[in-house]
């Protein structure tokens, strides 16, 4: 089960590249391309990249031997490969020089310990010290690396990778293609107690997790079950590190949730919506399709579809934006308020 070190190039030319990402190359073609970095990090021999206004001072100062740009850019000093995305293409030449390491071969780890009634798909690897419970299904070529739980009843699609210390809960549904981090935690109970006569109850969490093809669920976040149906993460859907997902919770297709935001029960996540860093968001509200959180908000009622919100509460980002102007002011205010009251006195 050893992993083999992927092959990479010794070097490009960078027609070579130009050609690979079917960019405008302006320049000399025989420039030896060795490796890629950040624009900023890069050093002779590199290819780098510019896809924003901001850097541009760094386009004639950079280290590196050629830049992948937006069309229409132009420089002084540096070979230029023009594409309309640069960023895109960049990741795809970076790939070359860094490729991912070589998956472990398909196996059981001796030390692994696999329910005899689990079914396993072709081509599986189950990594040091994982747990597959009774009635577990994984697809073919799943990797389960060193000290997985999978518990019992739950199913998981093929080509799913998950990473050492992964928890997933009993009964849990996963798609295909899906991507958990170390530490992450899928079903477990959700947060539900109730108050009688003083004493905190909990609240029986019957329901499962559901996650469709192609998420990717960060280290350390957690997903939990539903109270009595599901909670579900729809297609696509990308979890940053450290993310509470609460019960009941639904996430549409294609959306981003950046690192420590919350989400609490019942809350419903239209698709394509991104929600900033640490943003809180209270039970039962739902935000609509292609909104966007700005980090740190505070969500407490419904954020309509296509809207831009920021702060706490949430509100539409231009009118918090006005506010925080007005916020600065306000020192200022009583200092001339008081002031005016003292010539008022005077008279």
């Amino acid at each position: 089960m050893q992993r083999k070190p992927s092959e990479r190039p010794r070097s490009l030319k960078l027609g070579e590249i130009a050609g690979l990402v079917g960019g405008e190359l302006l320049g000399d073609a025989q420039v030896e391309i060795t490796g890629a970095a950040g624009i900023k990090e890069a050093g002779p021999g590199d290819i780098t990249f510019l896809s924003h206004s901001k850097y541009a001072d760094y386009l004639d100062h950079t280290a590196a031997s050629a830049v992948i740009t937006a069309e229409g850019v132009r420089s002084r000093s540096k070979p230029l490969v023009r594409v309309p995305h640069p960023s895109r293409a960049f990741t795809k030449v970076l790939t070359l020089f860094h490729p991912p390491a070589a998956p472990p071969a398909p196996g059981i780890h001796p030390s692994a310990v696999v329910d005899q009634t689990a079914a396993l798909g072709k081509g599986v690897y189950v990594g040091p010290h994982a747990v597959i419970e009774e009635g577990v299904v994984l697809g073919d070529r799943c990797r389960i690396h060193a000290g997985v739980y999978i518990g019992a009843g739950s199913h998981v699609g093929e080509d799913c990778v998950f990473y050492p210390n992964v928890t997933v809960r009993e009964d849990s549904r996963i798609g295909r293609r899906v991507i958990l981090y170390s530490g992450a935690v899928i079903g477990s109970d959700g947060f539900g107690y109730e108050n009688v006569d003083g004493v905190f109850e909990k609240i029986p969490q019957t329901g499962r997790v559901v996650i469709e093809d192609d998420v990717e669920i960060g280290a350390n976040a957690c997903v939990d079950r539903g109270r009595f149906d599901k909670t579900w993460i729809r297609q696509g859907v990308k979890i940053d590190n450290l993310v509470q997902i609460g019960h009941n919770v639904v996430i549409g297709e294609h959306s981003i949730i950046v690192a420590q935001a919350g989400l609490s029960g019942s809350a419903e996540v239209g698709s394509h919506v991104a929600i900033g860093g640490q943003v809180g968001v209270v039970d039962h509200v739902a935000i609509g399709d292609k909104a966007q959180v700005a980090a740190r908000s505070s969500v407490y009622r419904d954020i309509p579809a296509g809207s831009i919100v920021l702060g706490t509460p949430a509100r539409p980002i231009l009118e918090e934006k006005k506010l925080v102007v007005l916020y600065q002011r306000l020192p200022r205010l009583f200092k001339e308020v008081a002031e005016l009251k003292k010539r008022l006195g005077a008279r």
